[in-house]
């Protein structure tokens, strides 16, 4: 499979910049996107359910307010989530993959994104319950219209993929992966993106080395003083090289809305980790030698 769209390296993740983070005003929302596409990151990634399924539509304000051109931009999102909020009469959270459910999702985000297509659409995680031959309808038919240009999931197996493969391509997709998440490098997810030339993004690519202070985070910590020193970063320009030095060519979400800290994962795509640095951080997190 040979894909159609470039997405900038380092992708801008949106969950946080409405009502579940920072609640950005529409005048700060629109000078941040500015600001990431001045900086290269021109990839917005979203799902319908962020901020209580109201992220799209302050995004979508904004974006109309930028005056950017739409083709400069690659906007992604995600469906399939039912969740339980104010937005949804939902006795539960669960999944939904309907013909029609997916249609009409997908319809909704371009409205409120004020945008006439979308560059991916994802399945935001697997069901039990989806059947391929409804999803590929759903899919072939707003491809067919021009509504999305690619199609990708999240979230899912390689033998997942594999399911849904067997009556429609899959693009991408978008997974947790980080120097403290790193068993998909283990599991065939990424081999499978290598093998098929699926777009690989990893989203919570810092991982939890800021937010829990544990043995694994203290080993990571003796290795990374050594690592900022030697290559002049921080140690979330660190833990960004690490996992763009993967053969799968991860493009990173990153989820700040701090603008320091976006120009730092920009400029931690240009870091030349050695390979043996590489694996200091691997069996520093893992807390053991390689086999």
């Amino acid at each position: 499979m040979k894909n159609r769209i470039s997405y900038s390296k380092i992708i801008a993740g949106t969950m946080t910049w409405g009502s579940w983070g920072k609640n950005l005003t529409k005048d700060q929302m629109t000078d941040l996107i500015g600001y990431c596409v001045e900086k290269g990151i021109t990839t917005f990634d979203h799902a319908d359910i962020y901020g209580g399924y109201d992220n799209e539509e302050a995004f979508g304000k904004a974006f109309f307010q930028s005056s950017i051109p739409r083709e400069r931009l690659q906007l992604i999102t995600k469906c399939g989530i039912q969740y339980v909020c104010k937005a949804r009469e939902n006795k539960v959270k669960h999944y939904d993959y309907s013909k029609e459910y997916i249609i009409w999702s997908a319809e909704r985000s371009l409205s409120k994104l004020k945008t006439d297509y979308l560059d991916l659409f994802l399945l935001h995680r697997p069901s039990p319950l989806m059947q391929p031959d409804e999803i590929a309808e759903a899919i072939l038919y707003l491809q067919k219209e021009g509504k999305i240009r690619e199609f990708g999931v999240s979230n899912f197996s390689p033998a997942q993929i594999a399911l849904v493969e067997s009556v429609l391509p899959v693009s991408a997709n978008q997974v947790e992966f980080s120097l403290t998440a790193e068993k998909l490098m283990y599991d065939g997810t990424f081999d499978d993106c290598i093998i098929h030339n699926r777009t690989a993004m990893a989203w919570s690519p810092i991982g939890s080395y800021f937010r829990e202070k544990d043995k694994r985070q203290k080993r990571i910590k003796k290795v990374m003083k050594g690592l900022k020193k030697k290559y002049k970063v921080n140690s979330g320009q660190i833990l960004l090289a690490w996992i763009l030095n993967h053969p799968s060519r991860v493009h990173p979400v990153v989820g700040t809305t701090n603008k320091e800290r976006l120009k730092a994962s920009v400029e931690a795509t240009e870091i030349d980790l050695e390979m043996e640095d590489w694996f200091l951080l691997l069996v520093a997190s893992q807390g053991h030698k390689v086999p």
